[in-house]
């Protein structure tokens, strides 16, 4: 049996200000090709299905396109709400869809009841596993800690609340398995920050900044406001396929982030974007393999003097990219962006940042205003204050124009 893992769509996000719908849509479609590739059995969408709450109408309907081609395909699903989503709203007509083969976890209530994903025996190519084996698929959807902390009784935090629902899942899971006659395999589905973790900067802080003990008594720390869950919770299942973090990426064998499919920052310009393909056999899993997607456009990271970006050939590749670009010059150079966007027309962030440290102000600017020896001084000192470049002559003639233009139409009225 093949389970396709993946997590945080994001569907309706936007990036930098651009809409990255289409490219959403055709990272569904390399998706989609992958469940037919590899014959997949379950895709797992472990939340942040929709970028918000309040999803536009266009997430949605692509999400609904997506589910109605990946059931075509043959592959069931299983879905649970993140930290973006609005878990009741993601979870309206989940029994009428279970139904249907997409599987809806986004109440807490509901996650000790797994999906039980059965081998086909109509269909030998599908898995070659032991006859008759099962996957149970328990969909934890995200627990804001104080809410179901105090709902459970244990402490508001992240590492004791999910250390509770996995004894929920395993207490179900172990009496499966002492009444089944064959395999019965554990994978839960969870959308958390797990200790180890490497984050980016497109994640919306989930912690409260806690510090909290780990099961078995030695102390974490946690970092900056990111409450993590230790991996050893997961100890003794099959496989917890994780979504929150965008990289995709492995904290052992058995648990892992599947990252989001696109890009959602430039700190992750170097990811490579996918999903994991987990194979399980015999009621246990043999294989996991990275699956890489390209879809929509992608990133860039460049940096230095404005002259070596626009004429060295070692920026080529970041011409038909979407980029960020910080430029190192002492001095701002005039109309950088401008200039930038002649090579790199898909420029989406700019900066200044001067290799030797920005300069050192001897006066604040409010000195500077009572110190003013002229309008004009004052006018073109404003300048240099906040662009860090004085003013050019050209532009010092333009001041002293726009300066006469005023006292003349002073006297005028």
């Amino acid at each position: 049996m093949k389970l396709l893992h993946t997590s945080d769509w994001h569907l309706g996000r936007s990036f930098h200000g651009t809409g990255l719908l289409d490219a959403q849509a055709q990272v569904l479609d390399v998706l989609l090709d992958t469940v037919r590739e590899h014959r997949v059995d379950a895709v797992l969408l472990a939340g942040d299905v929709y970028d918000r709450a309040l999803p536009p109408a266009d997430a949605v309907r692509l999400l609904d396109r997506a589910l109605r081609q990946i059931r075509a395909a043959g592959a069931e699903v299983v879905l649970t709400s993140g930290n973006h989503d609005s878990a009741v709203r993601l979870g309206f007509g989940g029994g009428l869809m279970e139904a249907a083969g997409v599987h809806v976890r986004a109440d807490a209530a509901d996650l000790a009841r797994p999906v039980l994903l059965r081998q086909r025996h109509d269909d030998g190519a599908r898995g070659e596993g032991e006859p008759g084996q099962t996957v149970a698929v328990y969909g934890v959807p995200f627990l804001e800690p104080r809410h179901q902390g105090q709902a459970w009784e244990v402490e508001p935090n992240h590492t004791a609340v999910m250390t509770e629902a996995v004894r929920r899942i395993r207490e179900d899971l172990e009496a499966r398995r002492a009444e089944s006659a064959s395999p019965v395999a554990g994978v839960v589905m969870a959308h958390l920050f797990a200790a180890g973790g490497h984050g980016s900067e497109s994640e919306r802080d989930i912690g409260e900044g806690e510090h909290v003990e780990h099961p078995g008594g030695t102390p974490e720390a946690l970092v900056g406001t990111l409450g993590q869950v230790p991996v050893s919770v997961f100890a003794g299942l099959d496989y917890v396929a994780l979504g929150h973090l965008h990289g995709r990426q492995r904290l052992a064998d058995h648990v892992r982030y599947s990252g989001s499919p696109l890009p959602y920052s430039f700190s992750e310009a170097n990811h490579r974007k996918g999903a994991w393909l987990v194979t399980v056999e015999g009621g246990a899993v043999r294989a996991v393999e990275a699956v890489d997607w390209e879809a929509g456009r992608r990133l860039a990271v460049i940096a230095g003097p404005l002259d070596a970006l626009l004429g060295s050939a070692e920026f080529a590749h970041a011409e038909d990219r979407w980029v960020q670009a910080t430029v190192t010059d002492d001095e701002r150079p005039e109309r950088a962006l401008e200039r930038l966007k002649t090579r790199f027309p898909h420029v989406l962030v700019f900066r200044h940042e001067p290799a030797g440290g920005r300069r050192t102000r001897e006066r604040t600017y409010a000195d500077a205003l009572r110190q003013a020896p002229s309008d004009l001084a004052l006018t073109t000192g404003f300048v240099d204050h906040v662009r860090e470049r004085a003013a050019s002559p050209a532009e010092a003639a333009l001041l002293q124009d726009a300066l006469e233009a005023s006292r003349l139409a002073e006297v005028r009225a």
